[in-house]
This record gives structure tokens, C-alpha cells and sequence, in this order.
């Protein structure tokens, strides 16, 4: 299943729009608020599909039958770009477990590059349901390598993955590879440059919430 929130007018249009501005983007603290309203945005969406149990609340004039999430949660986060996002499914889903990994480009000879992973904090996903976030799905190896990465954690039942933006042909590779996760995307663009980088995109999301890093 995959979800593209651009093809279906909502408020998401306006984080996206505000995201992929240059003139906004000179505002570090707005950038992250809007990856973390698109978050908030997603999350709620993909509440939709988890499971619900029946539970008993009692209130000051009675008993109220309330449906709660029953779906053991961990958000799985790609450090740095993805912690905007994070926060924002994490003011949904209050109660989820974390996990935190670091991919980063490796140059390689020739000037194309490979995705390393480095950092790993994970609980065991065993029967769990995995949302994987990092605002940017360009060729796709961030999140198959994480994945990989994660194999020694356990396996979880479902798998869901989220980008504010996706190439078309990083989501292609992604969708052969992964055929069973639920994919959820702001936006899916056509272009990808011989470096990678998704156009129009946003530019480096990493950068743009943060700070320019060292090359």
C-alpha cells in the first residue's frame, strides 16, 4: 500500500509548500516545526490502519466505552534528518517505543558514494509494528540498509515506512524490495540527479533543520 498525501488536497500541502521553499528554509526553527507538523499530519493518518481494543473509563458522571490503541508501536528514526518527524509522531502516538540510527553517504572512488550505517539504539521489534521515518526516500539504501541493520533486533509483525518526499524511482525500488510495508509519502518527485538528490525536492534536510555540516 502506498499513500501519497500530494495527490489528495490537505493541510499537509502547506508544510510541504513552506518545506520546499527557499525563502522559508532561512528560518531553522520553522523548518523543523514543519517537518514536525507533517509528522503529527502522518501519524494521525496511519492511526487509521493499527489495531484498537474496547476499554472502560470511568468519568465523574459514569462509564464510557472507549476505543485505545492496542498496537505495540516503535518509531524507528534516521538521525539527523528524521527527528522533526520523530517528534511529531511522537506527540501522536505518546506511548511508542524508539529506535535511532545513523546512515550517512560514504565516498566512493569516482565520486559515487555507498550508504553506511553506524549508531544502532533499538528495542526488540519481536510482534511489533516498526515505523521507519526519514523525511527523504532518494535512492532508497537508507532505508534498506537500516533495515538490514535492524535484522538483530527481532522481526516486527508490520512494517511502515515514511518520507516527506520520494523519488519515483527510489520508491520503485523500494516498493520491489520491500513488497509488504505500508509506504506513506508527502510527495513523490521524477527527478533524480547522477548525485542522488531528488528534484525539485527541498534540498538537504539534515542541513536545512540543523546546520551545514563538515564535508
Amino acid at each position: 500500500m502506498i499513500t501519497v498525501f500530494q495527490d489528495s488536497p490537505s493541510i499537509a500541502g502547506n508544510y510541504l509548500a513552506a518545506l520546499r521553499d527557499v525563502h522559508v528554509q532561512q528560518d531553522k526553527a520553522l523548518f523543523r516545526r514543519n517537518l514536525q507538523r507533517l509528522g503529527v499530519f502522518m501519524a494521525c493518518a496511519i492511526s487509521r490502519h493499527l489495531s484498537y481494543r474496547t476499554q472502560e473509563v470511568q468519568t465523574p458522571l459514569g462509564v464510557a466505552s472507549c476505543q485505545v490503541l492496542q498496537t505495540p508501536l516503535v518509531l524507528g528514526t534516521i538521525l539527523r534528518a528524521g527527528l522533526p518527524m520523530h517528534q511529531g509522531f511522537l506527540e501522536v502516538f505518546d506511548d511508542a517505543e524508539s529506535a535511532f540510527l545513523s546512515a550517512y553517504r560514504k565516498p566512493q572512488p569516482g565520486g559515487s558514494f555507498e550508504i553506511e550505517t553506524g549508531y544502532v539504539a533499538c528495542p526488540d521489534l519481536t510482534g511489533k509494528c516498526l515505523i521507519l521515518i526519514d523525511p527523504m526516500l532518494a535512492t532508497g539504501s537508507s532505508f534498506l540498509k537500516v533495515l538490514r541493520a535492524l535484522s538483530s533486533c527481532g522481526v516486527p509483525e508490520s512494517l511502515h515506512l515514511v518520507a516527506a518526499i520520494a523519488s519515483s524511482a527510489g520508491l520503485d525500488t523500494v516498493q520491489r524490495q520491500l513488497p509488504k510495508a505500508k509506504i506513506w509519502l508527502g510527495a513523490v518527485d521524477e527527478e533524480l540527479t547522477a548525485k542522488s538528490y531528488i528534484v525539485p525536492g527541498l534540498g538537504d534536510a539534515g542541513d536545512l533543520a540543523f546546520g551545514v555540516k563538515p564535508e
